[in-house]
């Protein structure tokens, strides 16, 4: 009879095992930690980017003054360069054209132009 007892016992106890579940904090800290570690290494990897290539920064070959839409997929962009050249490009999804250069007095707003307060008024 005990043995009887002994293997019921056995059988109940293999038929239902008690179920270990992780915690939720141990899953969220298994999600976080590696993102946070590939977000990590990807910033790394943009800032060795742009020192040893010289991406940005005022030593840039090329920098974006402004961006200036004029339609759904097309843009003009000045961009300037190392040596202080301004060009006027536009840009579109089939192509890159150069339109103008520009003198530097083109983009700075002029001291001289008169505005509407300075500007006499006719009667």
């Amino acid at each position: 009879m005990s043995l009887l007892l002994c293997c019921g016992a056995a059988a109940a106890a293999a038929a239902d095992p008690v179920p270990v579940a992780p915690s939720a904090w141990r899953e969220l800290l298994g999600i976080v930690v590696p993102l946070a570690f590939v977000i990590f290494a990807l910033f790394l990897v943009w800032r060795l980017a742009r020192r040893r290539y010289g991406l940005t920064g005022k030593d840039a070959p090329l920098s974006v003054l402004q961006i200036l839409p004029v339609g759904p997929r097309e843009r003009v962009v000045l961009l300037r360069t190392r040596a202080g050249r301004i060009f006027a490009v536009g840009v579109s999804t089939q192509s890159v054209n150069l339109i103008t250069n520009l003198d530097q007095a083109d983009i700075e707003g002029s001291a001289e132009l008169p505005t509407e307060a300075a500007a006499p008024r006719r009667h």
